[in-house]
């Protein structure tokens, strides 16, 4: 028995009914939850005896709205969660897609491991994902005042406004942006006598 066996066979042991998918791809466990068990499913991961997984390696938000081509089925904003269990040597990684794509929120689990703090700030920032529970939920990487989540697939690349240094006000200014999207296609220049082919 490998030891992804022994994992495998450890999770469906410990967490049974409540794990709605689990794929084993590349070496790998991935297992897939409900919204509602998100939290005690957490709470099993980090403090059962058989699985032991005390360290929260990455947290991260992902917007599904395109994938497939736009193709996809199914809710749009997920959190994933990669977790490390330094006692029993092993990983796995833990999925939760938000009920509403309108408003997407999930548990925090800032209280089970400490290391999701800014994990989960920038979740919000980024992808507008609320973590309910989390004590302290405000943007991290971008400003105060930003309007959106540039990591959202319907985020404009330009932006809603650019800020600059206004030598005259001697203050940075916000103003719409300036910059005209347009599409450039690279110029291909073939030689028949290319590297002496």
């Amino acid at each position: 028995m490998s030891k992804l066996d022994t994992l495998q066979a450890a999770l469906e042991a410990a967490l049974g009914g409540k794990i709605q998918r689990l794929k084993r791809e590349f070496g790998e466990i991935t297992i897939e939850v409900t919204p509602q068990d998100y939290a005690q499913v957490a709470q099993l991961l980090r403090d059962h005896a058989d699985l032991q997984f005390e360290q929260l390696i990455d947290l991260c938000g992902l917007d599904f709205s395109e994938y497939g081509n736009g193709g996809y089925e199914g809710q749009r904003f997920a959190v994933v969660v990669h977790l490390l269990s330094v006692s029993k040597n092993w990983r796995v990684r833990l999925k939760v897609f938000c009920a509403d794509d309108d408003f997407p929120q999930i548990d925090s689990v800032n209280t089970i491991w400490n290391a999701a703090n800014w994990f989960e700030r920038e979740a919000f920032d980024l992808f507008g994902i609320i973590f309910v529970g989390h004590e302290d939920l405000r943007r991290i990487l971008t400003d105060y005042g930003f309007i959106g989540h540039p990591m959202r697939k319907d985020f404009p690349t330009s932006g809603h406004v650019e800020m600059r240094y206004d030598a005259i006000a001697k203050r940075v200014i916000y103003q719409p942006v300036s910059i005209e999207p347009r599409e450039i296609t690279p110029r291909v220049i073939r030689e028949d006598n290319y590297g002496g082919l």
